[in-house]
């Protein structure tokens, strides 16, 4: 398994979170990069931050999202970060974050965060017009398959996941 470099930015190119993790393999979802208890990630150039439980991340070939699939206890089971389409770049995969996120927690409980955000910085950063609409679908479209539990958020993620330990 080799390191892959995973980095999230802003709209204009502002380095957002950014980290390492392990690739994993390929399947009909896309490419599964696993992030073993302990992984360090910075937002930007901030400070260092440990992640304390193991997570699994999945990136479509073709799909405005990137999902994290996250280990037991964690509250959050499944975070989907609405972006644009992930592009690799050698060992580094890389997509705009457009602010909107769909979480299922645990208790089966479903939410679209970062509305605010989405807003915000549609004024602010100047999203173009296919922008906000591209992530406003993928948004209601996150929110069906996420909590209708379709594929892959059906639990496909759980051989992944453990593969990571």
């Amino acid at each position: 398994m080799s390191d892959v470099r995973v980095v999230f930015r802003k709209y204009g190119g502002a380095l957002h979170w950014n980290h390492r993790g392990r690739l994993l393999g390929e399947d009909q979802y896309g490419v599964w990069v696993g992030l073993p208890a302990g992984t360090v990630a910075r937002k930007g150039e901030g400070p260092v931050v440990a992640w304390d439980l193991a997570a699994v991340m999945l990136f479509p070939r073709d799909a405005w999202w990137t999902a994290s699939f996250n280990a037991v206890p964690h509250r959050c089971e499944v975070y989907v970060d609405v972006t644009t389409v992930p592009e690799w770049r050698g060992d580094e995969v890389t997509m705009l974050d457009l602010d909107l996120d769909v979480l299922r927690m645990r208790d089966g409980r479903l939410i679209l965060d970062d509305e605010d955000e989405f807003a915000e910085h549609q004024v602010k950063l100047g999203y173009p017009p296919e922008l906000v609409t591209g992530a406003e679908e993928t948004a209601r479209w996150l929110l069906d398959a996420v909590g209708e539990r379709q594929g892959p958020f059906d639990g496909a993620h759980a051989a992944w996941l453990a593969m990571v330990g």
